[in-house]
């Protein structure tokens, strides 16, 4: 087909693909493509543009994650078309030169991957997941589909046995936490970890609990340094948020053991748990003890958060405590996500996703910690998940490094907003998930300069 101008501008400081998947987005949206149009091949494009094949791959697939474009087998890539809201509210003009904000590459750690997504799976799942009958009363147990692919998946990516009917449906980690934290005496401390995720300590503290931090150091929490006559205690051991740590076997055992002898919850946060790139992920605290730890896990790492779905596996008495909460609230966990999270896992479209997500994610992380290493700095954290920590001397060194990355057009996510108290450490956490692969080739050199410089 004859395609539409696509200028690209060598000199503007701005990956090539970034510009083309732009330049097609906008092509689509103004109406010279249309849906159906079929794309030339990355091969006869790159040729056209005198740009090489990573340039236009890099686009396609751009264009294919977000939707605007799907490839058909043994056919070429085609246009979806951009949906009537695109149409009226983005102008062409706009998606080839956006203002400056929606240039920025966003290097903040907690953003999935959604690059690796198969559409074609994606999009098979949600219409096996309207296939049933709309639900006139939400389960508050949550749908017996979902509840035997979460095991199913537990069992082989977590090594956690569980019985279908002691998982309960979930809205993701934070809304499972905030749960369990209404099933705890109002006023009672909570141990969290310091840095930690902060999201864990605002819904603790919205159920009015009190929330007292403990440090973390290369082991992950410090079991000692625990207070007495705590209630419970919010970890993320399999790889910690945000210094990317892991609790230590040692510790792991301390932990079980101190909650047995002390009558206080463990809630275990599993939240990118999966993630590993050096060994075997490691064994969950539930597996340990699970008569005191509650096991949270989601959807929103492995997939999306649009999901809005989770899962809790936790003692007996705390999930007929949380049960007993939602039938005086009236809140459930909305079955969409569970049926389409359900429909993803029935037929190896989760795992065979799992083990993409790993390859792509042990692939960048490997490039983030050479362009860090490159600008004189280290890296600390697992081989897991999808972000590191770079320390800094001080805070006004992670001020000056995250300023001169937002002037280069970054965001970079500071370790000072990772603290419930004054802040003790500081370093930018630096996620690698959320962007194109091709945005993120363009923003590790501006990261590392960054760093040198500042």
């Amino acid at each position: 087909m004859d395609l539409p101008p696509l200028p690209l501008d060598r000199a503007a400081g701005r990956p090539l693909a970034a510009q083309l998947a732009d330049a097609l987005r906008a092509a689509t949206t103004g109406g010279a493509l249309r849906a159906g149009d079929r794309l030339p091949s990355t091969r006869a494009l790159a040729a056209t543009l005198g740009v090489s094949r990573t340039v236009t791959a890099a686009a396609y697939d751009q264009l294919l994650a977000e939707g605007w474009a799907e490839g058909r087998r043994g056919s070429g890539t085609f246009v979806v078309g951009a949906p009537a809201a695109s149409r009226a509210a983005v102008p062409a003009a706009t998606a080839v030169a956006p203002e400056r904000d929606g240039d920025l590459v966003d290097l903040s750690a907690g953003t999935p991957c959604l690059t690796v997504l198969d559409r074609a799976a994606w999009r098979r799942a949600w219409r096996a997941a309207a296939d049933p009958a709309p639900d006139a009363t939400p389960d508050p147990v949550g749908l017996p589909e979902f509840r035997s692919v979460v095991v199913e998946h537990l069992l082989r990516h977590r090594g956690l046995p569980a019985d279908p009917a002691g998982v309960l449906a979930t809205a993701g980690s934070t809304g499972a936490i905030g749960e369990v934290a209404r099933t705890l005496p109002p006023g009672a401390r909570v141990a969290v970890e310091e840095p930690g995720y902060q999201r864990a300590v605002v819904a603790l503290r919205d159920a009015g609990l009190d929330v007292v931090g403990v440090p973390v150091d290369g082991a992950g929490l410090v079991v000692e340094a625990i207070p007495t006559g705590v209630a419970a205690v919010y970890c993320t051991p399999a790889h910690q948020y945000p210094l990317g740590s892991r609790l230590s076997a040692r510790r792991r055992v301390a932990l079980v053991e101190r909650a047995r002898a002390e009558g206080f919850l463990v809630l275990e946060d599993d939240y990118d748990g999966e993630l590993r790139y050096d060994v075997a992920p490691m064994p969950l605290l539930a597996a340990l003890g699970p008569d005191v730890v509650a096991h949270l896990g989601t959807a929103s790492k492995l997939l999306t958060p649009t999901l809005g779905a989770g899962w809790l596996v936790a003692p007996p008495a705390v999930r007929a405590a949380v049960l007993a909460v939602r039938t005086r609230s009236g809140s459930r966990p909305a079955p969409a996500g569970q049926r389409v999270f359900a429909a993803f896992g029935a037929h190896g479209d989760l795992a065979r996703h799992l083990r993409r997500l790993r390859r792509e994610l042990a692939g960048r992380r490997a490039a983030v910690v050479a362009a860090v290493q490159a600008a004189g700095r280290t890296v600390q954290g697992d081989a897991a998940g999808a972000h590191v920590l770079v320390p800094l001397p001080d805070a006004a060194t992670e001020r000056a490094v995250v300023a001169a990355a937002a002037a280069s057009g970054v965001v970079l996510d500071g370790l000072g907003r990772h603290h419930s108290a004054s802040p003790v450490r500081a370093g930018i956490v630096l996620g690698y998930a959320g962007p194109g692969s091709a945005e993120l080739e363009w923003a590790l050199p501006l990261v590392a300069e960054a760093l040198r410089t500042s």
